[in-house]
């Protein structure tokens, strides 16, 4: 009997291209059911009541909402192409790292590109320190070694995403003269095969988040979502 794996997420969102990377990666089927953040479906509220947002990775009928925790669902579920190491400190330093990048890294980072210029100075002096802190725990090719890991999967947003980014706000945070490993990392990760295959169009991208930008700013709450 065949398995039946499903996806709901949606094309520009860096999280639910971590689950479509791994999926990939582990070279698991699947089918990708595009929603409407403005109109989200039933399916996809009666399968995240809680957090009501996407990812969503349906396994034959059963849920599993938020990213990092779709991501080792699927290590553990289908063992060829391990994503996480497997001695047991360098898994909880994986996950660590995962955090980081979630918690700190990334809402610092946003912040810092898409916040008012009189206040930018500060964000952007916090968002360089986080990078900074990156960028020293990347010792080799990625940041799972010489294949890709859990960390590089989580980091897929600071190596796509936030080029188009940098473009769209017209502020270049990271580049090679501030952040050269950071730098050598993207340019690996974003021309492997499997990741360069799945990216969005970065046309399609830039429109995109070109267009939550100016609703950022003609918002009077400052909420966008990514």
């Amino acid at each position: 009997m065949a398995e039946e794996v499903k996806v709901f997420g949606a094309w520009g969102s860096p999280f639910s291209h971590r689950v479509e990377l791994a999926l990939k990666l582990k070279g698991v089927p699947y089918e990708f059911i595009e929603e409407d953040l403005a109109n989200k479906s039933s399916l996809l509220l009666k399968y995240n009541p809680i957090h009501k947002k996407i990812p969503v990775l349906l396994h034959n009928g059963k849920p599993i909402a938020e990213s990092l925790v779709i991501l080792e669902y699927i290590d553990e579920t289908w063992k060829d192409n391990p994503i996480l190491p497997e001695d047991p400190y360098e898994r909880a330093m994986a996950r660590f790292w995962c955090k980081f990048m979630d918690e700190k890294c990334m809402p610092a980072l946003w912040k810092a590109y898409w916040i008012e210029e009189k206040e930018r100075a500060k964000a952007m002096e916090e968002a360089f320190e986080h990078l900074k802190t990156l960028e020293n725990e990347l010792k080799g090719k990625f940041f799972g070694g010489e294949t890709i890991g859990l960390v590089d999967i989580a980091c897929n947003w600071l190596a796509f995403w936030i080029g188009v980014i940098q473009e769209v706000a017209e502020i270049e945070l990271v580049n090679g003269e501030k952040f050269p490993i950071l730098c050598k990392w993207i340019e690996e990760f974003i021309n492997y095969s499997p990741v360069k295959e799945s990216l969005p169009h970065r046309e399609n991208l830039l429109a995109y988040l070109g267009a939550r930008r100016e609703a950022l700013f003609a918002s009077t709450s400052k909420q966008i979502i990514y």
